[in-house]
């Protein structure tokens, strides 16, 4: 009877409804995008350290991430391939270039330069062209979510980096920037020319481990032979590059803050509702009180009431999020959703309506049963 009694005390007052489903509706939209761009930017940070495969990375001093790139000073390859322990050394140039555009106009592009046959650093998600294409002179692959930064259209067409005249030969799709600039792929040899860097300079290089050699001990080596540049693990450079772009930028803080503003703009609109339904309903709740109804069973009926709430405004919630996730996943946003985030935000719905409940129960528990015969 508590369940029969809370769905038609809900579904009673149409506009009530309707103003709830709002509030829960737009929390669980605004908490599902804003969680969604959160993880969503954690792995556009990551995702050149997640598609390669290393042990360890020698980088420049004080690099914050792999999108804040600088020149080490040369020949570190080889000093890491004659240390105890290695199995393998990979070397990756990066750096910001000017980006010419076919019809006018420039933009500044993240240049990637690495061993496309032998490296693990690569484009990936190919869609058109295939990686030897990348072998040919003056070559680059781009991703097509970029190409009206860029200024082009297809695959062939031809543009400039840094004054050199390049052509498209693949394209990736889905390799975003959380800097928003665009990665533009190329061969190593290529990628020094084009930013003017030394034969044996790299901007980081990756250091494959043997199998069965202590990577701690491997690291002192290379921090003894290597002054002025940094050893980080993998983990260690990927928790640095997020940590920085989402913290020290305060980006994250804001994605936080937006989902904690959802939640608390749902709790207000959803307690007001409950509240204002349990006061027009006030004379029937004392009516049950006086029949000898326990507190317990009001109390669980406006329970039940904000559950039925949450399970309603969740699922249209979620249908929502769903179109907004799809709408942008062909633009430079990346907004992911998860099975975990799925369950998250259910969690965080059927919490957030049971504390907007506790403001109803309060009014309840203050009625007087005898005051349903002074009517």
């Amino acid at each position: 009877m508590a369940a029969k009694l809370a769905y038609r005390n809900l579904f009673h007052d149409r506009l009530s409804l309707i103003v709830t489903l709002t509030g829960i509706v737009f929390s669980v939209v605004l908490v599902a995008v804003q969680c969604g761009l959160y993880i969503g930017s954690e792995r556009m940070i990551a995702a050149m350290l997640d598609q390669s495969n290393g042990d360890l990375w020698v980088v420049p001093l004080g690099t914050k991430s792999f999108d804040d790139p600088s020149l080490l000073i040369g020949h570190e390859k080889y000093s890491v391939l004659s240390t105890t322990g290695v199995a393998g050394s990979e070397e990756l140039v990066v750096g910001f270039a000017a980006w010419r555009k076919p019809k006018g106009g420039t933009t500044a592009v993240l240049l990637v330069g690495s061993d496309h046959q032998q490296g693990s650093l690569k484009p990936w998600n190919l869609t058109q062209g295939n990686l030897g294409d990348l072998d040919a002179p003056f070559t680059v692959a781009a991703d097509d979510t970029y190409f009206k930064d860029l200024g082009i259209d297809k695959i062939g067409d031809t543009s400039e980096i840094n004054g050199v005249r390049v052509r498209i030969a693949a394209v990736t799709h889905g390799i975003r920037s959380f800097t928003t600039l665009p990665y533009v792929f190329t061969s190593l040899k290529q990628a020094r020319m084009l930013l003017d860097a030394g034969s044996n300079q790299a901007s980081y290089t990756l250091v494959s481990v043997a199998p069965g050699a202590d990577i701690e001990t491997v690291r002192q080596d290379l921090i003894d032979r290597l002054q002025d540049r940094e050893i980080l693990t993998q983990q260690e450079f990927r928790n640095r590059s997020v940590d920085y772009w989402l913290f020290q930028t305060g980006a994250g803080s804001a994605l936080i803050a937006g989902a904690a503003l959802g939640m608390i703009v749902g709790v207000v609109i959803v307690a007001q509702t409950l509240y204002s339904s349990t006061k027009d309903h006030i004379n029937e709740f004392a009516t049950l009180r006086a029949l000898g109804a326990s507190a317990g069973y009001i109390h669980k009926v406006i329970l039940i009431q904000a559950m039925l709430s949450a399970v309603v405004g969740y699922g249209i919630g979620m249908v929502l999020s769903m179109l907004v996730i799809w709408a942008s996943k062909d633009t430079t946003l990346y907004i992911v959703m998860t099975p975990g985030l799925a369950l998250l935000l259910f969690a965080l719905t059927i919490g957030m309506c049971a504390i907007a409940a506790v403001s109803a129960i309060f009014k309840v528990t203050r009625i007087d049963p005898a005051g349903v015969f002074s009517r």
